[in-house]
């Protein structure tokens, strides 16, 4: 594998060779943007079974099964929406000319124009989408790109190097492999744009970075999303897809409900409901391949600490399936944390992992309070079907994105934007939004032949009746 050094250098010479080309090339024709994607589908095709088993083999356990849905057909999608739009999205926009100017019969256009080379630093718990997700916004740009996969998975960050070596121009895309300092060294370089998902810490270095070479920054990074269970929500369909969230990928999602909050006269029907939906998905944990381990050591350590933290504070903790927790592997049940107190880690750090803070409410606005009081959130649930209600919600807090009765899928929407807000993130991308997103959006004003300025007093010297022609002109 590529050494940090070496691929520190590697991205400052890859940058220069990208950004020599689109000097040379600074625009490119919808074709060539659509063989570019075109040979990313390719590779992710060609090797989609090598990227399937890294992931699983760094995971120390992931369903082959989801890492193809995930990984490669989320990323194949979203590469073909672009590749499928480019021609639409590139066509320049008409403007209006607003009085005074209209009067000139000029005319006015937005441009979409490339901004250059893009660094795109993905994330372990999706380590193949966070890169070709917003890839397929850059590419469809006109852009170049630099990825860097986390050091987390090194498996499968060696696949995607040796993929794209033999795949993808270097002028086009590159991969360059490597821990932290990678990272440090990458977002230091010069680029036209940083795409970077992770944790708020490291996107706060990533900003600070960035910002010495004044480089814009798209950051997605997550959030205690809340999930509030209404009064008239269907407590088992609730369950139910709560359940399916956080067996998807063992909670490891930036947009995976954190907290629930659950009216107090529903609590024990919630939690019953969750356990059967859980136990249905996954009946045990230890052994089961269809349970997602928790990434590393490390990670499994930091979630099962906030547990114990909690438990030891007081707090109630419901075990789903109830079974031992295994010192062999990282496959997890789910632990349901009831009213941690608020000194509790688990009450103030993303769990990213399969557990889940549950706290009971008696009124609404409380909940709504309590939501607004903290970090703006990457996600938002609501269930129920109280239209009023869901209307109060929305209007009155904050997030990157909402779902409706469901988790996590308005992430998935290729023709809408995804990203944070606040606290979650800056920028977004996903569809003509992720094509925006990497575009420098560029105004071109064309003046007609015949400038009839002067003929009407409007250049110097003024005439006496410039000024009142001009203050009649003045209206609200």
């Amino acid at each position: 594998m590529t050494t940090h050094t070496d691929a520190g250098l590697a991205a400052d010479q890859i940058l220069a060779g990208q950004l020599a080309e689109f000097r040379t090339r600074r625009t490119s024709s919808a074709d060539e943007r659509r063989a570019r994607i075109q040979r990313v589908i390719d590779m992710l095709v060609a090797r989609c079974d090598e990227l399937v088993e890294a992931i699983d083999a760094d995971f120390g356990g992931r369903h082959p099964g989801y890492s193809t849905v995930n990984d490669v057909l989320g990323s194949l999608t979203a590469l073909k929406y672009s590749r499928d739009h480019i021609d639409e999205w590139m066509q320049p926009e008409q403007r209006s000319v607003f009085s005074p100017y209209d009067q000139l019969g000029a005319t006015a256009a937005v441009h979409y124009q490339p901004k250059g080379s893009v660094a795109i630093i993905g994330t372990w718990n999706a380590p193949v989408f966070t890169l070709m997700s917003p890839l397929a916004g850059v590419l469809a740009a006109g852009n170049r790109a630099v990825l860097k996969p986390s050091e987390v998975v090194p498996r499968t960050a060696q696949v995607l190097a040796e993929a794209a070596a033999e795949f993808l121009d270097p002028t086009d895309v590159a991969v360059v492999t490597g821990g932290p300092d990678v990272a440090q060294s990458l977002t230091s370089l010069p680029f036209d744009h940083i795409v970077f998902t992770g944790g708020v810490a490291a996107g706060r270095s990533v900003l600070e970075n960035a910002a010495r070479n004044l480089v814009p920054v798209t950051l997605e990074l997550g959030g205690k999303s809340p999930t509030i269970i209404g009064r008239s929500a269907d407590l088992d369909t609730a369950a139910f897809r709560i359940a399916v969230a956080k067996a998807t990928n063992g909670g490891q999602l930036c947009v995976n409900p954190d907290t629930v909050y659950v009216p107090s006269e529903a609590l024990e029907s919630f939690l019953s409901a969750v356990a059967r939906s859980y136990e249905e998905l996954l009946p045990t944990a230890a052994g089961n391949p269809d349970v997602i381990a928790v990434v590393a050591d490390r990670h499994a350590a930091r979630v099962d600490e906030y547990v114990r933290e909690a438990a030891d504070l007081g707090a109630r903790v419901v075990v789903v399936p109830d079974e031992p927790i295994s010192t062999t592997e990282r496959r997890r049940p789910l632990r349901l944390v009831l009213d941690p107190p608020e000194s509790a880690a688990i009450s103030q750090e993303e769990i990213f992992g399969p557990a889940m803070v549950v706290r009971t409410y008696d009124d609404l606005d409380q909940v709504l309070g309590r939501i607004n009081a903290g970090p703006k959130p990457l996600a938002l649930y609501y269930f129920g079907r109280d239209s009023e209600e869901q209307r109060a919600v929305i209007e009155g807090t904050t997030s990157g994105g909402v779902t409706i009765n469901d988790a996590m899928m308005h992430a998935g929407m290729l023709d809408a934007p995804f990203g944070g807000v606040g606290g979650s993130g800056m920028g977004h991308y996903n569809g003509r939004e992720g094509f925006l997103e990497f575009s420098h959006a560029r105004t071109v004003f064309e003046s007609p032949e015949h400038d009839p300025r002067r003929e009407w007093g409007m250049l110097p010297p003024y005439g006496e009746g410039y000024r009142a022609a001009m203050t009649a002109q003045i209206a609200p």
